[in-house]
């Protein structure tokens, strides 16, 4: 079940655990003003040293086939052309 916070106009703020499908809150608990839900940060946290891809089972991916490894494979990349070479120098100047 989700934490709900609340608060009201005085400043009194509180939090209440509920079901989402639970009528949200109309009154504050402390001086019956009508309150408003807040929005807070989710209460998350993820420990070690990072999450990667290899950090995954490859049992749920498909086994490659032979067919796929051999039309997966790329042609050498042709070499760069050369920069075209100017022609002949223009004259000095008279």
């Amino acid at each position: 079940m989700p934490i709900y916070e609340y608060g009201c106009e005085e400043g009194h703020q509180f939090e209440v655990k509920q079901k989402i499908s639970d009528v949200p809150i109309a009154t504050c608990q402390v001086c019956d003003l009508p309150v408003t839900k807040l929005v807070s940060a989710p209460a998350i946290m993820f420990k070690g040293s990072g999450w990667y891809v290899t950090d995954y089972s490859d049992k749920l991916k498909a086994p490659a086939t032979e067919e796929k490894k051999e039309g997966a494979e790329k042609p050498a990349a042709a070499p760069p052309t050369p920069a075209p070479v100017p022609s002949a120098p223009a004259s000095p100047p008279s």
